[in-house]
């Protein structure tokens, strides 16, 4: 029997992440559009997100979340399981498997950790260490009530495809800034997000 598309494409994504025994340490790679909005030493809360990957039939798609409009902070926008690290986490990929459990249900052993992309740091101050894994397919989403508002899927095909990548200015700041952004439904994909899932596809590579 052929292996499947979407169980040989995580199998060529594998090695070109960052070892899982091997977080990566270096500057983030959006370290210049920080620099003059947000000091470094305003830039050491840790935090990691779960990059989850679902071998589907047809593609390996990514879970991401929408955020409860009620939230005080970033509220109703579309992110990954995660968030601040707790003092008692062992290190990013303890963060990342523990926020997934709160937020979205996800069992640890319903995962199959991969590797590290790029860190990514925010405007608010979190130092973003992004964990790739596998999702068993047949996982059950317990969303968290009050933070969670909805949990749904985007094909890597669709990231993968350069025609759905938006490339925006806005003026922030007192300067022009670039950023980027995927539309999935009546989903808008931006921020720290949209550039994490930017990392992902360029590893993985443009559709054929």
């Amino acid at each position: 029997m052929s292996e499947a598309p979407s169980a040989r494409l995580l199998g060529q994504l594998a090695p070109r992440l960052h070892p899982l025994h091997l977080p990566p340490r270096q500057p983030p790679a959006n370290l210049d559009e920080l620099a003059d909005l947000l000091p470094p030493e305003q830039r050491r809360t840790p935090a990691a997100v779960l990059v989850a990957l679902v071998p589907r039939a047809d593609d390996a798609h990514v879970l991401l979340t929408r955020r409860d409009e009620r939230l005080s902070q970033h509220a109703g926008q579309v992110s990954f399981p995660g968030g601040r690290a707790d003092l008692d986490d062992r290190g990013p990929l303890a963060t990342a498997l523990r926020e997934a459990r709160e937020e979205v249900g996800l069992e640890p052993d319903w995962l199959r950790p991969l590797g590290w992309l790029d860190r990514y740091d925010t405007i608010s101050g979190f130092r973003v260490t992004p964990l790739v894994a596998a999702l068993q397919p047949g996982y059950h989403a317990a969303l968290q009530p009050g933070e969670v508002a909805e949990a749904f899927e985007v094909p890597l095909r669709f990231l993968r495809d350069p025609r759905n990548l938006e490339r925006r200015e806005l003026d922030y700041r007192g300067r022009r800034r670039a950023y980027v952004q995927f539309r999935y439904g009546a989903h808008t994909i931006w921020g720290a997000t949209a550039a994490i899932l930017l990392d992902l596809a360029r590893r993985i590579g443009e559709t054929d």
